[in-house]
């Protein structure tokens, strides 16, 4: 397995597996990624600011994450809580596994990667957010070592469970 920051020419590969997870998202009655939401401007904005990478086997992507390093507004106010940390964080966003590949840790994976970059870059803190009913993605994070700590609200008001781990 290689973990690499995505491409141009993998967009089309990150949306087959984004669509798999809108679909399993659409099928679960879980009202996340729904709306055209991520689209491939989303995840050509993300490699534009260097913030996509893509966990590939023998070159074939089977997942996709995006990984920001410089903060993240909506963060700044918590509800119902409290961040573990107020140090520099890394954001996860948008992580996707190939759905024929499921159950088989891709996601701790591509989140042991991001772990290993953050410490490199000297931040102590992972924080991510997730839709109250995709609760095969909090199980993923709580089995990863994340904490829930409160709730915050998108850009369109719409709330988000928050969770932080502390490197």
């Amino acid at each position: 397995m290689v973990f690499r920051k995505a491409e141009e020419a993998d967009v089309f590969n990150i949306m087959n597996i984004i669509k798999q997870a809108q679909d399993y998202f659409k099928e679960n009655g879980i009202n996340q990624w729904q709306n055209n939401y991520p689209n491939s401007d989303t995840i050509k904005n993300d490699i534009k600011n260097n913030n996509s990478y893509v966990l590939t086997d023998n070159e074939r992507i089977v997942g996709t994450v995006a990984a920001v390093f410089t903060g993240e507004k909506t963060y700044d106010i918590i509800y119902e809580g409290q961040w573990l940390s107020n140090s520099d964080y890394v954001t996860i966003h948008r992580i996707a596994v190939d759905s024929t590949l499921k159950g088989q840790g891709l996601s701790t994976v591509i989140i042991n990667y991001i772990e290993e970059m953050s410490i490199k870059k000297g931040i102590k803190s992972i924080k991510v957010d997730t839709h109250r009913d995709n609760t095969s993605m909090q199980r993923l994070l709580e089995k990863n070592g994340f904490q829930y700590c409160g709730i915050i609200y998108l850009k369109d008001k719409s709330e988000r469970l928050a969770f932080e781990k502390v490197l």
